[in-house]
């Protein structure tokens, strides 16, 4: 079984978080829906083949990220990463330029939209005006870089608000 794919997710979901709110050497909790771990790992596994999948994924990154936890309810895993773990992503961090321009323009009172599709399309991103109703645009980078993510973005009064979900949750929350 592959686990990168969900590895690399905890460590982009763990930097953004570490980009908008500052690093602290704290546990961190992640909360996965049955289907996204399913996606993530390229399985199709019920609650209980999930469990054992997770067990074998906690084994082989201990020893970069400590002893994580890992609980369920209802179809709900909590991936909790350890102080050491959320330190080790804090250090063996990459360039995030991209990330950090955009939650710094969309964590600034009057920012406008056309301020952040300017960010995109200096990436050379893939912009689309959507008629959804929950968004006002999604943006992507058809090559994967910076990253792999549909950012779903939105005005608000006098904010620009952005979701980001794996290609796979996106079209889920699409439908």
């Amino acid at each position: 079984m592959n686990f990168q794919k969900l590895e690399q997710n905890i460590v982009d979901i763990v930097t953004e978080q570490q980009l908008k709110l500052g690093y602290r050497q704290e546990k961190v909790r992640i909360y996965y829906p049955l289907l996204s771990l399913n996606r993530l790992l390229g399985t199709d596994h019920d609650v209980a083949r999930m469990k054992t999948a997770l067990a074998a994924f906690r084994d082989r990154i201990k020893d970069r990220y400590g002893e994580i936890g890992i609980t369920e309810d209802n179809g709900r895993f909590c991936i909790l990463l350890p102080p050491v773990g959320n330190a080790y992503i804090h250090q063996c961090g990459a360039d995030h330029a991209f990330l950090e321009e955009l939650i710094h323009r969309t964590g600034r009172h009057g920012c406008q939209i056309e301020e952040v599709l300017d960010l995109f399309r200096t990436y050379h991103a893939h912009i689309e005006k959507t008629d959804h109703g929950e968004f006002d645009y999604l943006a992507y980078f058809e090559n994967g870089e910076p990253d792999h993510f549909r950012y779903c973005l939105t005005e608000e009064h006098d904010h620009v608000i952005y979701h980001r979900f794996t290609p796979e949750d996106y079209l889920d929350f699409t439908l």
